[in-house]
Parts: C-alpha cells; structure tokens; sequence
C-alpha cells in the first residue's frame, strides 16, 4: 500500500479570488495576433492637464496623418488609424519581426469642460498630440491675496 501525504485542502491550492482573477485576466486581455496574420497593437498616450487646455500624445511611428483618424463623439476622444506594412520586403526571409501593423483604436474619456469646437490634432515626428482646450466658463481664475495693513486696523 503506497502512502500519501495528507493535504487538508485536496490536492489544489485554495485561491479565494480565483474567478476574480480569470475575469481581471480576461478584461485585459489582447489578442497578439489578428485574424489576418497581422500583430495587433495599440499606441501608448499620455494625458496630462493644463492651466487651459488637455493634452492628448499618442505614439504612431511611422504614421502619416491621412492614416490618422480623431474625432470626438459627446466626452469621449477616440483616435483610430491604420499602419500599413511595408510591401517591398515581404519577399525577405525574416529572422525576426517585432514591428507591429494594421489597424488601432483608442478611446479616452474626456472631462465635459472641453471645447469641442476648438480642438486641434497635429503630427510631428511619430507623436500625434491632440489639444482641448478648456471652456471659458471652467479656466481657472486666480485671485489676488493682500494683507490688510496693520496701520489701518490701529487707526480704527
């Protein structure tokens, strides 16, 4: 008779967070490949805010600006494209191939305190930089402090 040891928990790990995990798993989950045999990809931003105006840089090397698409629909951003391969080396042996092609989309929820009519997307560079700028309503407006004089008070 062979010996087991004995496990109180059975034979797997107790993980109480398990389904979480597998459902965390699955929302950031990208697929690497497309149904085309192309690397899917999407471009790195950065958001950041100023006194007057958001900013929006997204990472497209390689990009031509009839290749971009911005546009915003109500308080979301979202900027699709498409990066194309190249056609003349697709004879080549390839030893690696770590550039990524075909198309991208990216939506980021904006703040209602955009002026839609006054946006503005330029590309320099590979960096597409998308300027909002703020209402006139929401700017913030800074107010001067001053001391009240000591003199004054006395004189009272």
């Amino acid at each position: 008779m062979a010996m087991e040891r004995w496990r109180p928990w059975g034979l797997s790990t107790w993980r109480p967070f398990r389904e979480l995990e597998e459902q965390m798993e699955d929302v950031f989950r990208m697929p690497l490949w497309k149904p085309n045999g192309e690397k899917a990809w999407i471009p790195a931003v950065d958001v950041f805010e100023k006194d007057d105006k958001f900013v929006v840089k997204a990472e497209l090397p390689g990009m031509k600006e009839e290749d971009i698409e911005v546009s915003v629909v109500g308080e979301t951003l979202t900027i699709k494209g498409e990066k194309k391969t190249e056609s003349e080396v697709k004879d080549e042996d390839y030893y690696r191939s770590e550039r990524s092609y075909g198309s991208f989309f990216r939506s980021i929820p904006l703040p209602s305190s955009v002026d839609a009519s006054k946006i503005e997307a330029d590309i320099e560079d590979g960096v597409l930089e998308v300027t909002l700028p703020k209402l006139a309503a929401v700017k913030p407006k800074k107010i001067a402090v001053s001391a009240k004089k000591k003199a004054a008070k006395a004189a009272k």
